[in-house]
Order: structure tokens, then sequence, then C-alpha cells
């Protein structure tokens, strides 16, 4: 089995540290006031998502050509090519130019800082009470297979006293979504206001819904064209689509899981670097507590994959058991958080008050009392916090066809990629190739071995869960996923490769601590 324990790298971005994270009571339009007393950038950064005003508006061929010929952006452009984006006067056409220049030419951090706030002041922002101040927190994955972190994480943060208003996404191409995960759930409503956010966080302390179409609405456009104009593995768009609308959730602090391998956006840990480095810069700079861990994604996380599965495994991570992978990074994960929102005196400590979270019961109550806030029935969310793992697969529907697939030779398992398995399972239904198709909640894998096991020939090694579609090729490429070898492998690296935090001003490789 892989380590999930061992230490990770820990790498300074050399950025000033903001101040704790703004507080507000309603939903403010950009550039409002409020009585509540509006949320203000970071002590003399200058940086925010005020002030931005009307700038003249430049002609976009120009910002187009300037962007394409490499030169730099002026934030007033930036903010006129936004305006255009989601006033509708921008084609799709000039859109696309201009995504494919950015994606050629890149952007310096200023640039990058300004097309987030630009984003980010496009539509409204979620806002407040005072007493929440400074615990208001999220966290972000770059997207992976058997990725279920959110769910046990948002519910584990708020037992520890957070406010989670955690904004998720949908699944696409390979890679699964959390949405997707809990409407698998009889009742689950992703959909909520932002009174009723609000409402739920005072009640419960967390909250994993949509994002609104009032929430940078610019967003929504861009991320839409990225796909279709092959720009999706830009680091200042993927820096700016995320931290627009974290921004626009007005946090105190947020962790991101920027994932790299065979099965992750970005193929090696350098790539997988430079787009945390950039996270956590202009978080830094939009006065988020920010900090980015780079984790490995060879392997699924955990055993299941697939919706429903999912569900279920992250029950047993929220009942103090499931795989020590998926355990080890939602407390790493949520370590950090605690710490950065002055709740731990370290990461360390942090992570270790959030396993107590997971094994005293305090979490899979905040995750009852979620469900229950979100639509689903009480007999329905008593059952699968308190059932029976029989009971809990009933409660969520089991596919027709449950099929175990027997290892053609002996050997030693070396892995199970994670890429191979993941294309299987999109085919026969667990997962969408463009936005808006259906998917089938139970369509979905069980891995009944792990790095290190011996295997003989004709012992099970997966569970297929499918609804009779699963053909001769499907079976093939699922078998090419099983890595075996004559010998035991070598000690697996550790799942956290770095950690990358912020810099006390004027000490380079310093993290910062926060307050």
């Amino acid at each position: 089995m892989r380590d999930p324990g061992a230490t990770p790298r820990v790498t300074p971005s050399c950025h000033p540290p903001p101040r704790r994270g703004v507080s507000r009571a309603q939903f403010v339009a950009p550039g409002s006031e409020s009585t509540a007393g509006a949320a203000s950038p970071p002590a003399g950064s200058g940086h925010g998502l005020s002030g931005t005003g009307m700038d003249p508006p430049t002609p976009l061929p120009s910002l187009i050509r300037k962007k394409r010929d490499g030169e730099r952006l002026e934030d007033a452009e930036i903010r006129s090519f936004v305006r255009g984006v989601t006033e509708g006067t921008a084609q799709q056409g000039q859109i696309g130019a201009m995504l494919m220049a950015i994606r050629l030419r890149g952007m310096d951090a200023g640039e990058t800082l300004a097309l987030t706030q630009a984003m980010a002041s496009s539509g409204r922002t979620l806002a407040w009470p005072p007493a929440w101040h400074g615990l208001v927190v999220d966290k972000h994955s770059t997207g992976g297979v058997g990725d279920k972190v959110s769910l046990a994480l948002a519910p584990a943060l708020a037992a520890c006293g957070c406010k989670v208003p955690m904004i998720s996404g949908r699944g696409l191409g390979h890679t699964g979504g959390t949405l997707d995960k809990l409407e698998s759930i009889p009742g689950f409503r992703v959909s909520q206001s932002p009174e009723e956010m609000r409402h739920i966080l005072a009640r419960v302390g967390c909250c994993i819904v949509g994002q609104s179409a009032e929430l940078a609405p610019a967003d929504r456009v861009l991320y839409g064209l990225r796909d279709v104009t092959a720009t999706v593995d830009s680091p200042a768009l993927i820096t700016a689509s995320i931290l627009s609308k974290k921004a626009a959730e007005r946090l105190s602090a947020l962790v991101l899981d920027v994932k790299f391998g065979g099965a992750a956006l970005y193929p090696t840990q350098e790539s997988a670097r430079e787009l945390a480095r950039s996270l956590v810069e202009v978080g830094t700079q939009l006065g988020i507590r920010t900090a980015a861990l780079l984790t490995r994604m060879e392997q699924p996380l955990g055993r299941a994959v697939g919706n429903a599965l999912e569900v279920l495994e992250a029950l047993e991570c929220l009942g103090g058991r499931g795989p020590p992978d998926l355990r080890h990074l939602v407390t790493a994960l949520g370590g950090v958080l605690l710490w950065q929102c002055g709740m731990a005196a370290g990461a360390e400590q942090g992570r270790e008050r959030l396993a107590r979270a997971l094994d005293d019961g305090s979490a899979l109550g905040t995750f009852e009392a979620m469900l229950g806030a979100q639509g689903v029935p009480p007999d329905t969310a008593r059952g699968l916090c308190a059932g029976t793992p029989a009971q809990r697969r009933q409660l969520l529907g089991e596919a027709k066809v449950c099929e175990e697939l027997p290892a053609l030779q002996e050997g030693w398992v070396q892995q199970v990629r994670a890429l191979p398995l993941a294309r299987v399972l999109h085919g026969l239904g667990a997962g969408r190739a463009r936005a808006g198709d259906p998917v089938n909640p139970r369509v979905g894998a069980e891995l009944l071995v792990g790095t290190g096991q011996h295997l003989r020939a004709g012992e099970p090694w997966l569970r297929v869960h499918h609804e009779g579609t699963l053909g001769a090729e499907g079976l093939r490429e699922l078998q090419d996923a099983l890595c075996l070898g004559p010998e035991p492998p070598r000690d697996p690296p550790p799942l956290v490769a770095e950690t990358i935090l912020p810099s006390e001003p004027g000490r380079a490789g310093t993290p910062n601590k926060p307050r």
C-alpha cells in the first residue's frame, strides 16, 4: 500500500501574507457598500474587488493583437475585456482568440491578479456576519479519480468550528464532480440561494452547492470556451477561474489540492508547482490566506470510483474508518486550513484536531445535518449515516451487474493506473463528455487490491458495477490498468509531495504563520 503519512516537502511562495479574511452579512453587488460595511482590500496592498470603476472601452482586436505579440495588458484593458465578455459585446471568436493569446504568451502575476479581480467583480459577492470573521474557509481540487475528499472535509471542518460555503462543480471528462456524487443521494439539492446558504451555515456550519449564475458570470463564459479552444491548461486562466469564484465567496482561508500525474491535468510535479505558486500568489494578494498541496494522481484515491460508491466510501471516512490515503489527504488539507485561520498552532496540530472530528462522530453528525438542510429526507439521511453497509447501498441504489475481474497472471501489484479505469467507467455512464450530459450514479468500480499485494492468477482484483454494457474492449482496458511485477514494489512516494505556502515579508523561505 502507498504510504500516505510520509512527510511532504514544504516550499514557500515568496509573497507577503494577507490579513485575516473579511466577513460580511449579506449578498453584495460588485462595487457596492452595505450597512454591514463593505469588505476592504488587504491593508497596504491596493488590491481587492472594489474600486475598478468604469474604464473607457478598448477595442478588443487591439487587445488581442497586443497580447498575441507578447505585450503586457494593463489592468484597465483587462477589465475592458472582461466587461465585454460579461455584457455580451465580445464575439465568441474574439474571446477564443484572446484565450489562445493568453495560453501561448502567458500572463505575469499582475495581469493574472487583474484578470481574477475583474472576473470576481463581474457579478455579486457573498458576505457573512461579523461573528464569522476569520472562520470562512474552502478547499478546491484540480480534479482526480476517486477524489471524494470534499464530502468528508467540509463537515469535518464545520465540526471544528469553521464555516464552509463550499462551491463545487460537476464532473467533465474522466474526472468526477462533487455535485454529481452528492446528487446520487435521494433528495439532495445543490442549488441554494445565498440566503439559504447563510441559513445552512448558521445551523450546520457547512454546505456544498453549485455555482450561482450571479457569482463570477464572466468565468461561466470563459470556462465554457476554454475546453473547445484547447486553452484548459493555461496557468493564468486556471488561476483566474478558480480564484474569481473564491474571491466572490469572501473567504478567510483557502487550501488547494493541485494534482499531478498520469490521471491529472498536469503530468509532472514541476508543472503543477507552477500553477500552485500562481494560485498562492494571487490568492494572497486578494486577501485570502492561501496554501496549496501538490498531490499525486497516478492511482485512484481510496478504493472506490463512481458517484454512489464514492459517497459510501466518504461515509466510512466520516466514521473514522476508510482507506488510509483518503483519510490522510482529508486531514492534511483540513489541518492546513485550521492552521491558516488560527484554530490550530500548526498544520500538524490542525491535522490532529480534524482527525478527532472524524473519530468522535462529530463530522458524521454534521454531514447528516447538512444532508437534511439540503433536502434529503430525515430517514434517508439517518439511514446513510447510521445504517449498515447493506442499508446504505440500498438507499443509494445498485447497478444491475456486479462483476469481479480476475488477475490474468500471478505477480505483485505495482500500481492500479487511474486513467484507463476512469475512461472505461466514463464510457459506461459514470461521467459525461460535455456539460449537461446525464450520469449514472450507480456505475463505478471497487479496488479489491492495493500496491504491494501479491496476487495469484484468477484472484479477483476489481469489482465493476454497471448496467450490462461492459464489453470485451472495456474488459481489456480494465485489465491494462492493473500493473503486476515479479517482485514487490519499492516503497511508493508520499501522496502529498509538496506544500506551497506564502512567506513572511522579507523572510523568503519561512512559511507564513496565521495570527
